[in-house]
């Protein structure tokens, strides 16, 4: 496996991603050692891993679930759960729009159909509950219908998943409602959830989410070339549907660009203490709340993406960031009155990732990325970043098209992650820690 090139390797760090829920002995148990080694050959040609890991597919597109429907396309964000009993709770999106494969239909709660008809707009979630000790798939099931483009969410500390529409099409004749919402689904939810958009986390081009379980404060990525980054300050912890308020971050020393596309405006591993600037006219009937954010002096991202919670801080994936625009890694440490920016990983070659997209931070203490990139010439990989800054190649994608959903168990044993389409959903395991 080739080094790569270090950026910047600080203490502070290694310290962060410790605190993301991730314990010194965990970390401690990597050796000081970086990725796993060579990636081997898949003989079945779908994704390469390191000596010692194999994985399993647990859903594809087209299998039958257990509500009669068939698995849908464009697998994206997902999260796991222990819904107890011994089992796991998979929630993951699906990025379908119109025309694309929607699961053979739905019946039931949906939150909008095509036109007047009684078929429901074909985004959405659906769950997969696995035994926790042998991943055998127990049911699988439709539980969000009738939205659009699905992108990526988050988990929250309460037990369920936030999804989130990357669409801001508004009713039109053919379809009814407007979009570009974030919609709360249940871990434990048997079936069809009542869709019930968060108008108050705001319309735009909603990519993920993360929950702050101090506080109850929601964190928001963007998915545009000038986004914001958001927080929500609900008005009940726990109770998002009850409203609250928006914020969009801006930093006090009057850098006004993050992304480095036209010199360099925030170094590798620089601080830069951060403010907030409430945001009015959240339903953006305009699609123009990014524009209204950046004219009050938020700072603008290239394309937020996966968004992480640790223990006090965040990390983000800026998809095309950076000055080679190959991606950049943020890292948000949280303290009241202090917040602050850092520029924790850029990367320079493709070698290192190449559009950084969903990302997790791992139980031994580095960040997982998934890689979204679409060329013939070159493979999406599983990225590993060490809290010292170090990438390396933790899987090679064989099959053309992007990760995405990566999340672990909550015992930090296997890997869950969706290749994007035909929709697969897989499960890693290996000698983790």
């Amino acid at each position: 496996m080739n080094r790569r090139s270090l950026l910047g390797a600080t203490a502070s760090a290694m310290a962060a991603l410790a605190a993301s829920g991730c314990s010194t002995a965990m970390m401690a148990g990597r050796g000081g050692r970086v990725g796993y080694g060579a990636l081997v050959p898949d003989p079945a040609g779908f994704i390469d891993l390191p000596q010692g890991f194999t994985y399993r597919v647990l859903s594809k597109l087209g299998d039958t679930m257990s509500d009669g429907f068939t698995v849908p396309d464009a697998a994206d964000g997902m999260g796991c759960f222990d819904i107890g009993g011994g089992k796991l709770a998979l929630v993951r999106n699906h990025e379908c729009i119109p025309g694309r494969h929607d699961g053979g239909g739905v019946t039931g709660k949906a939150y909008d159909y095509v036109a007047r008809s009684l078929v429901p707009l074909p985004g959405g979630t659906t769950t997969i509950v696995v035994d926790a000790r042998t991943l055998a798939v127990e049911r699988q099931f439709r539980s969000l219908a009738g939205t659009i483009r699905n992108c990526a969410g988050g988990v929250t500390p309460w037990g369920s998943w936030l999804t989130c529409e990357e669409a801001v099409v508004k009713a039109d004749g053919r379809i009814n409602q407007d979009h570009g919402w974030v919609f709360e689904v249940p871990a434990r939810a048997t079936g069809l959830v009542d869709p019930v958009p968060l108008k108050a986390m705001g319309r735009f081009n909603h990519e993920a989410a993360c929950v702050d379980p101090r506080t109850g404060m929601v964190y928001l990525t963007e998915d545009r070339a000038d986004s914001l980054l958001y927080r929500f300050i609900p008005n009940v912890p726990g109770r998002l549907a009850d409203g609250g308020r928006l914020q969009a971050l801006a930093l006090t020393n009057g850098v006004r660009d993050t992304r480095n596309w036209d010199g360099v405006t925030v170094a590798p591993q620089s601080w830069h203490p951060v403010r907030w600037i409430d945001l009015t006219n959240v339903e953006s009937p305009d699609d123009d709340l990014r524009k209204a954010g950046a004219e009050r002096g938020a700072a603008l991202f290239a394309r937020g993406e996966g968004i992480h919670m640790g223990d006090g801080e965040l990390y983000f994936c800026c998809t095309d960031g950076g000055s080679a625009k190959l991606g950049q890694v943020y890292r948000l440490s949280l303290a009241d009155g202090a917040d602050r920016l850092q520029l924790f990983f850029e990367s320079t070659s493709p070698d290192q990732f190449n559009y950084g997209d969903n990302l997790t931070v791992a139980p031994w203490g580095d960040l997982v990325v998934c890689e979204d990139q679409y060329s013939d010439a070159v493979d999406n990989y599983l990225r590993g970043i060490t809290p010292a800054g170090v990438p390396y190649a933790l899987g090679r994608l064989r099959v053309q098209t992007e990760l995405a959903g990566a999340c672990f168990s909550p015992d930090g044993r296997t890997l869950f992650v969706n290749a994007y389409s035909p929709a697969k959903t897989f499960a890693i395991t290996g000698p983790w820690v």
